[in-house]
């Protein structure tokens, strides 16, 4: 079984930053990329970074220069850091973890349940 698990959701003012970890648990053989996505009240879940297991990223252009995503090599875990927050990123996000749990098993996307980012004054 695998878990994703988000956390470091909050309350903040503009201007402001957080960081949101994803952790990712279970019986793994390998994580092949770790993504981000948010989705904010009455719209579409939006993608916005992700990081392959070679460590490269990438970002949707509304967060490119405020987000960064990025790995703990201790563990599996993926932390997004957010700055300059606009209260345009109220949003629950959510991470997802591309991975095969064994060698007979299909790659697969697991998603967590999500952390309420709420950025307001």
């Amino acid at each position: 079984q695998v878990q994703v698990v988000e956390s470091g959701g909050g309350v903040v003012q503009p201007g402001g930053s957080l960081r949101l970890s994803c952790d990712i648990s279970g019986s793994i053989l390998t994580i092949y990329a770790v993504g981000w996505y948010r989705q904010a009240p009455g719209k579409q879940r939006e993608w916005l970074a992700h990081i392959t297991s070679g460590g490269s990223t990438n970002y949707t252009d509304s967060v490119k220069g405020r987000f960064t995503i990025s790995e703990d090599g201790a563990k599996n875990t993926i932390n997004l850091q957010m700055n300059s927050l606009k209260p345009e990123d109220t949003a629950v996000y959510y991470c997802t973890a591309d991975l095969r749990k064994s060698y007979s098993d299909h790659l697969g996307r697991y998603w967590g349940q999500g952390t309420q980012v709420t950025v307001s004054s």
